[in-house]
């Protein structure tokens, strides 16, 4: 019986590389986000049924937000102005997708790291971020990081968009974890073999064919990083954030209800369902009348729509 091998722990740059302490920055400030973020986006008029299609047609705009965010947090990770010939910016269709780069062409290194970003709109159907993530471990530099950013309207259905806490970890254990989790822990029957990219090349081009192929995929499935579970426990403190003063678990399953195949009896039914999962809240009465109050609300703004 073939033993199963753990799971790959942590990867992280060297901890004498001369920029371990702009690396450990950077992360500091992706973690002030939530609090930092500024958008310009309002956004109101919108058909409940049409709310799931945010994080396709507002994704890019909101990873283009976090990135002017990022570089507004300079006073973070650059207080003493070490790097002020760098700057975060986007690099479309290629790994990663924003980088941290050198605006002079005499400086070197050209890249000190990289970031593959995803925002995630926290209310959508799913209640996991649906990205795929296929990059094969190698080409991801030791400081690279994987950070899925969730967001939500600020009035839930209308409003600016509002980020949440994200979810950062090394690019590198991100591609090694998604790999381990396909061929020794996914359940189901089949070839769960992979075959590596041959690229090994930091910081690739558009044409490098960087990404892991599966033997057998039928499904595509083959890089939803969400459902290796890495993100499980995240996910889980994530959604009892709050948005309105209400939890954001209890908003996404509300606007679920609200699709165009639903009928009256189906949304009657979600909304008890949504209810008897109240009984285990804290102060259930008093989250109850929040919920009925916030509820009611949106209930009148849709049926005006």
């Amino acid at each position: 019986m073939t033993t199963k091998p753990p799971p790959p722990g942590p990867t992280e740059p060297d901890p004498t590389w001369e920029h371990i302490e702009l690396w450990k920055a950077v992360k500091k400030a992706i973690f002030t986000l939530p609090s930092q973020f500024e958008s310009e986006l309002v956004i109101s008029g919108v058909l409940a049924t049409d709310l799931f299609a945010f994080n396709s047609s507002l994704g890019a705009t909101i990873e283009e937000q976090v990135i002017a965010s990022l570089n507004k947090l300079r006073s973070v990770w650059d207080p003493e102005q070490k790097y002020a010939l760098y700057s975060f910016e986007r690099q479309p269709q290629t790994f990663p997708d924003v980088v941290l780069r050198a605006s002079a062409p005499d400086v070197e290194p050209k890249i000190l790291m990289g970031i593959e970003l995803k925002g995630w709109y926290a209310l959508a159907k799913e209640s996991e971020p649906s990205f795929r993530y296929k990059v094969t471990p190698a080409v991801c530099a030791p400081a690279d990081l994987l950070v899925v950013v969730p967001w939500a309207l600020s009035k839930v259905i209308s409003g600016s968009p509002q980020v949440f806490v994200p979810y950062v970890i090394s690019a590198r254990q991100a591609a090694e974890y998604r790999n381990w989790y396909w061929e020794h822990a996914k359940v189901g029957k089949g070839d769960n073999s992979i075959t590596l990219s041959t690229v090994a090349t930091n910081y690739p081009t558009k044409s490098d064919m960087i990404s892991d192929r599966p033997a057998s995929d039928s499904g595509g499935n083959f890089g939803r990083f969400a459902r290796t579970k890495a993100m499980d426990s995240y996910i889980k403190e994530l959604f009892d954030d709050k948005l309105a003063g209400i939890p954001l678990w209890a908003w996404q399953r509300f606007l679920s209800l609200f699709t165009e195949s639903q009928t009256t009896s189906d949304v009657i039914r979600g909304l008890d369902a949504l209810a008897s999962g109240l009984s285990t809240a804290t102060h259930i009465t008093e989250v109850q009348e929040r919920l009925r109050e916030k509820f009611r609300e949106i209930g009148d703004i849709i049926s005006t729509e």
